[in-house]
């Protein structure tokens, strides 16, 4: 035995470098604070590529979506300005054609005697069809509300009437057509009301 703790007497000690905690209060150097951490990782962390590929589609996809929605709103704008300008062109079609149907049916005998008054109101009649056909196809609709229920959001009351065997709140007349693009409603139609 006693050779045993002879040979561990013999035997130098081995010391390990100590390292030197901070205290309080003292400066942390950068190069222990990274060589700290990186005794503490086993190897660096990779970025995960796949989620980081799906998270960059998604924010495309998301600016896709929103350029639609943009172009889309400016053309729905663009429309509504077009429309604003021609509706009032279209009404003043529609009551020459009325006035000068009107007269001649005032006179109808200078009609049926070969006047050409008839075939100038069926030409603006034609170029009023087209402009109408026009509109449709953008997308802007005319509607005539005669004979159903007053809707304050789809019609303009412009007069409230009695009429027997109608029940209050029934469009009697239409003054003006409304035009919708779409589900917007571009202008109500103007109405004279059952009461």
């Amino acid at each position: 035995m006693t050779d045993e703790r002879n040979i561990a007497a013999q035997e130098p000690a081995v010391e390990e470098p100590a390292v030197e905690e901070p205290t309080a209060g003292e400066p942390v150097e950068p190069e222990e604070a990274l060589a700290q951490d990186a005794a503490t990782e086993d190897a660096p962390q990779e970025p995960d590529w796949k989620d980081l590929a799906l998270r960059k589609a998604a924010e495309l996809e998301n600016v896709r979506k929103q350029n639609a929605q943009r172009v889309q709103k400016a053309s729905r704008d663009g429309m509504r300005r077009v429309a604003g300008e021609l509706l009032p062109a279209l009404d003043d079609f529609e009551r020459a054609l009325a006035h000068a149907e009107a007269e001649e049916e005032e006179s109808g005998a200078h009609a049926a005697e070969g006047g050409g008054s008839h075939h100038l109101t069926a030409g603006i009649r034609l170029v009023q069809q087209k402009m109408i056909d026009a509109l449709r196809r953008a997308g802007i609709e005319p509607y005539s509300p005669k004979g159903e229920p007053f809707d304050p959001h789809l019609h303009e009351a412009v007069a409230q009437q009695a009429a027997d065997g109608t029940e209050p709140g029934i469009v009697l007349e239409v003054v003006q057509n409304g035009y919708r693009l779409g589900d917007d409603v571009l202008r109500p139609a103007r109405v004279v009301v059952a009461g």
